[in-house]
């Protein structure tokens, strides 16, 4: 259990370094209804380990701290009272001093817990999967808080009004210029979708099974800012043949131009205010906070169409050398710090295509892990004989969602793998989401 242990200690300090250079002020405020303010984010967290404490009879004593619990489920309904998400940002409860005080108590109560399997040759697997889904959910949160930060001050237009990482990577990154461009050739026929591989997985990653691909052609890169703002130029926000019916109307209700975040000075040029400052927005890096509407536009525009998500898996990780998958698009390493863009990396924004050509698959494809989600075509259905490992975790939102794939800058390394699947609402701006686009072959 010291493994597990020091991956408990670790997330929770990954999320308290995230936090801290807050004021009191912000990390109350609620800037969407999509999202949360950042105290909830801490004290959330730390009620679904209470919850997975007191699934196993232990007797929580919170030692005179006085939380409403009722403010902190999300939407379970097996544990009754919920605070709808547009509601959390106008009930700043816990304050912030009572969720540091709550975060350390369950901290300490869990440490105990874990440290009462020492000596055990085997853990039970159902115990053992909800600590380290615990854990997992509480990497989820870290990126949701991080969109929610990105999201919040955006609204201030000084630039220096902004939030600061306790560690940003200041070194700037280049697309090499060797790196190749256009689409790499996947050959069809049976492949088999899903985990396959060693450790966790969330229960909507299995079970695999197979399914059957056309030969089809996916982009080495996703699509960069360069590459959208020819389809902006070109009248891709004005012209409705490029549109799902959904997507044209939200596009005029909401005034979309371009995405979120973008603003054009002068009549010239476009810029962005995002967490590594106010800048006129790289060419090279990949577009990011665009909903699958304006996803699926351009890869009409552009005359091709979005990957299913299991054209999207076999470019990343199937290996015609290996005659198997890879757990990642390199191998079965877990992601270091020239393979991929993720939240260690310090980035805090995408970077540059191709800025990481030891990540390239097997097939050739850069950028599958980190930098952003991917919007694939594939509707968010459960697998065949699906069977849940945590009744309304992944189950419930079936419907009416789009697959992500990938991974992005504010995603831990300890969490994304090639079968990871990430799922929205297509209308959605807020995640860090990209695309790349794939092409039949004829």
């Amino acid at each position: 259990m010291d493994e597990v242990s020091s991956d408990f200690k670790r997330v929770r300090e990954a999320t308290k370094a995230i936090f801290q250079p807050l004021s009191i002020e912000d990390s109350v405020m609620q800037s969407d209804p999509f999202g949360s303010p950042p105290n909830w984010h801490l004290a959330h967290v730390t009620w679904f380990f209470q919850k997975i404490l007191e699934k196993y009879g232990v007797e929580i004593e919170l030692k005179g701290t006085k939380i409403n619990l009722d403010y902190l489920n999300s939407y379970y309904q097996k544990f009754q009272s919920i605070l709808p998400k547009s509601e959390r940002g106008r009930y700043p409860r816990p304050t912030v001093s009572e969720t540091m005080q709550y975060r350390s108590c369950i901290e300490e109560i869990f440490l105990k817990f874990l440290n009462s399997f020492q000596g055990r040759d085997r853990l039970n697997e159902n115990v053992k999967y909800d600590i380290q889904l615990g854990i997992q959910h509480e990497m989820q949160h870290q990126e949701l808080m991080i969109y929610d930060l990105q999201h919040y001050f955006n609204r201030f237009p000084d630039a220096n009004d902004n939030y600061k990482p306790k560690k940003i990577q200041i070194r700037q990154l280049r697309s090499p210029t060797n790196t190749p461009m256009g689409a790499v050739y996947v050959p069809g026929g049976i492949y088999d979708l899903g985990f396959s591989a060693d450790g966790f997985s969330y229960d909507n990653e299995l079970p695999e099974h197979k399914v059957y691909l056309d030969p089809f052609e996916i982009d080495r890169h996703p699509i960069s800012n360069g590459d959208f703002v020819q389809f902006i130029e070109d009248g891709g926000y004005e012209n409705y043949r490029y549109w799902l019916a959904d997507g044209w109307d939200l596009l005029n209700a909401n005034e979309w131009k371009s995405p979120l975040y973008w603003e054009k000075r002068d009549d010239k040029h476009w810029f962005k205010k995002d967490i590594r400052g106010l800048k006129r927005i790289n060419l090279t890096e990949p577009v990011v906070n665009i909903s699958y509407f304006e996803a699926d536009a351009y890869a009409k525009w552009i005359g091709k169409r979005l990957p299913t998500e299991a054209e999207w898996e076999k470019a990343a990780c199937w290996s015609d050398d290996l005659n198997r998958k890879t757990k990642f698009p390199w191998g079965d390493e877990i992601p270091q710090e020239d393979c991929a863009n993720l939240l260690e990396s310090n980035i805090w924004g995408p970077s540059p295509i191709g800025s990481f050509p030891k990540g390239k698959s097997h097939y050739g494809c850069y950028g599958m892990i980190g930098d952003i989600w991917e919007w694939t075509s594939s509707e968010y259905v459960l697998y065949p004989n699906f069977k849940p490992r945590f009744p309304e975790y992944t189950d419930k939102w079936a419907i009416g969602h789009k697959v992500l794939r990938g991974g992005s800058f504010a995603t831990s390394k300890s969490q994304i793998r090639n079968s990871y699947r990430n799922y929205f609402k297509p209308c959605e701006r807020i995640l860090f989401a990209g695309f790349r686009c794939a092409r039949d072959i004829s």
